[in-house]
């Protein structure tokens, strides 16, 4: 999940939501990647929901891997 926040630690606040195994800054039109694993594609609205109501989330969008 691509997140949008200028807050500068905002990695490591994203570690602490559960199914977050781990999170990045990054340069560009997102300042953090977190990397989420689930066992069901219907808990991915759950966990955006947590990282969104995150203080200083502006947006986010997620991208599933598919292999």
């Amino acid at each position: 999940m691509l997140v949008k926040s200028p807050k500068k630690l905002i990695a490591a606040r994203l570690r602490k939501v559960d199914s977050v195994k781990d999170s990045f800054p990054t340069s560009g039109q997102f300042d953090a990647v977190a990397i989420i694993e689930v066992d069901e594609l219907g808990k991915i609205r759950e966990i955006a929901n947590d990282i969104q109501k995150i203080k200083g989330v502006e947006r986010t969008e997620t991208m599933i891997e598919v292999q």
